[in-house]
C-alpha cells in the first residue's frame, strides 16, 4: 500500500525503489498490482475445491458465511467432497479478507468523503409546538479529516441533499466520490454488485448535477466506513456530553463552532490541522446551486413527454425511461438530467394540452421509414417552441447559479 500511495503522489518508480530498497520493476509491479503479492507453489495440487472457489469468493463478499453454510450452497452445486476442506479454506479466506481489512489506506487528496447519520435517542428539540427526535447529520473528508455535523429532525432524502449542499459550502467543495452504508434515502434496492443497484432517484439526481459518485459499504463490512464511524463516537462523547440548547438553530449554532473547534486541531492520526490539510484537498468547486425546494422529479415515457401540472412537455428521445428535474419559474419550465438544462418550454395554463419542440423528435423521425408520418406533430394543441442558446443561459444563471 505504501508502494501504491507512493506512485499515486508522483514519485517515479526509481525513486520508489531507492526509498524501499527494491528494484523499480518490482516497484512498478506491486504499484500496478490489484491486490497484495502472494506467494503460491508453481504447482498446485487439483483439489475438487478448485472449481468451487470462485463460488465461496463471491458468498464471503456477500456475508460472512459459516464454513457449514457454504458447505451446503456448494453440495447444491455439485460438490462431493468433505467437511475438513471446506472449513480449512473457508478459515483461510476470512483471514485474508480481515487482514485486509485491517490495513489503513490512506485516501488520496480530494478522493472521498464520508457520510453517516447518528441518532440521538436521550435529546430532543421544539420544533413548530412539539417535541422531535433528534438526528445528527455527519460528513468527514478523507484526507484532510475535516468534520461536519449539522442537527435535523428527519432523515428525509431532501434534508439529507440539504445537509450536503451545506458541508459543500463549508468546505469549499467536494470529492469525487462519497461513501455511504446503505441507507434507504441513497439506495432504494441493494444487490451485491453496486451497478446492479437500485438508487434513490432524487438523489441520483443530486450526485449527477455535481458530478460525485455515491459508493455503497458491502453489506457486513461496517470497516469501510471506519473514519465517520469514529466520528460519531467523537460527537457523542465530546460535544453531546452536558449539551445545553434553545432551539435548532442554537443547537447547530454551538455544532458548527465546534467543527471550527475541532478542524482547527491536530488530528491525533494524521499529525496535521484538518484546515491546512484541506488547502491541499483540491476539492471540485462549488458553481452552481442545487435548488431542492423547486425542483420535482418526472420519468420520461416513451412518447418523449413528461407530466406537469396537467400537461406534458416534450423532452430529447434519448432521454426515454430516464428520470429528470423540473423546474417551474414564472411562465417557463425547463428540464433538466444531471445538472444538464435539456428542454425548455412556456407553461402551458390550459388542461390536457401537449406542448412539444419538434427537435426532440429528430432522433426518432431520421429512423422512420419515409412513409410513415410522426402523429405525435400532428394536432391544434401541440405548441412548438424551439430553444434558442442564449434563452437557455439566461436561465441557468437566474435560476441555478449563485
Amino acid at each position: 500500500m505504501d508502494i501504491r500511495n507512493d506512485r499515486l503522489k508522483g514519485m517515479s518508480y526509481k525513486e520508489i525503489g531507492r526509498k524501499h530498497n527494491i528494484d523499480p520493476r518490482t516497484a512498478k509491479k506491486y504499484a500496478e498490482s490489484d491486490t497484495r503479492p502472494e506467494y503460491v507453489l508453481s504447482e498446485a495440487k487439483p483439489s475438487k475445491l478448485d472449481r468451487y472457489k470462485g463460488q465461496i469468493a463471491v458468498l464471503l463478499e456477500e456475508a460472512p458465511y459459516s464454513a457449514e453454510r457454504i458447505l451446503e450452497k456448494i453440495q447444491a452445486l455439485g460438490f462431493n467432497g468433505g467437511h475438513s476442506i471446506v472449513r480449512a479454506y473457508v478459515r483461510s479466506q476470512k483471514e485474508q479478507l480481515e487482514e485486509k481489512a485491517a490495513i489503513r489506506f490512506e485516501t488520496m487528496p480530494g478522493l472521498q468523503g464520508q457520510m453517516d447519520w447518528a441518532y440521538f435517542e436521550e435529546h430532543s428539540v421544539a420544533e413548530d409546538g412539539k417535541r422531535r427526535k433528534l438526528y445528527c447529520f455527519l460528513l468527514i473528508l478523507g484526507y484532510s479529516r475535516m468534520r461536519y455535523i449539522e442537527f435535523v429532525t428527519d432523515m428525509s432524502t431532501n434534508t439529507m441533499i440539504r445537509c450536503h449542499a451545506n458541508a459543500f459550502h463549508y468546505f469549499g467543495g467536494y470529492p469525487e466520490e462519497m461513501l455511504y452504508d446503505n441507507m434507504k434515502q441513497v439506495v432504494i434496492k441493494r444487490l451485491l454488485k453496486q451497478e446492479d443497484s437500485t438508487l434513490n432517484r432524487q438523489f441520483e439526481d443530486f450526485a449527477g448535477f455535481y458530478g460525485f459518485k455515491p459508493v455503497l459499504c458491502r453489506p457486513y463490512r461496517g470497516q469501510t466506513k471506519g473514519k465517520v464511524e469514529r466520528t460519531v463516537q467523537f460527537v457523542r462523547d465530546n460535544f453531546m456530553v452536558g449539551i445545553k440548547y434553545d432551539s435548532l438553530d442554537d443547537l447547530n449554532g454551538q455544532a458548527l463552532a465546534w467543527c471550527n473547534k475541532v478542524n482547527g486541531k491536530i488530528h491525533a492520526t494524521t499529525g496535521e490541522i484538518p484546515f491546512e490539510r484541506l488547502k491541499k484537498e483540491g476539492l471540485n468547486p462549488l458553481k452552481r446551486e442545487y435548488i431542492i425546494d423547486k425542483i420535482n422529479l418526472r420519468r420520461v415515457y416513451k412518447d418523449c413527454l413528461i407530466s406537469y401540472a396537467g400537461n406534458q412537455y416534450s423532452v430529447p428521445s434519448e432521454y426515454v425511461g430516464k428520470d429528470v428535474a423540473v423546474i417551474g419559474l414564472d411562465n417557463m419550465l425547463a428540464v433538466y438530467h444531471e445538472g444538464k438544462q435539456i428542454a425548455l418550454h412556456r407553461i402551458s395554463y390550459q388542461k390536457r394540452d401537449m406542448v412539444v419542440n419538434a427537435h426532440h423528435y429528430r432522433k426518432l423521425t431520421v429512423k422512420q421509414r419515409f412513409d410513415i408520418d410522426n402523429t405525435l406533430m400532428d394536432g391544434d394543441n401541440i405548441i412548438d417552441f424551439p430553444i434558442k442558446p442564449h434563452d437557455l443561459r439566461r436561465y441557468d444563471e437566474a435560476v441555478l447559479y449563485e
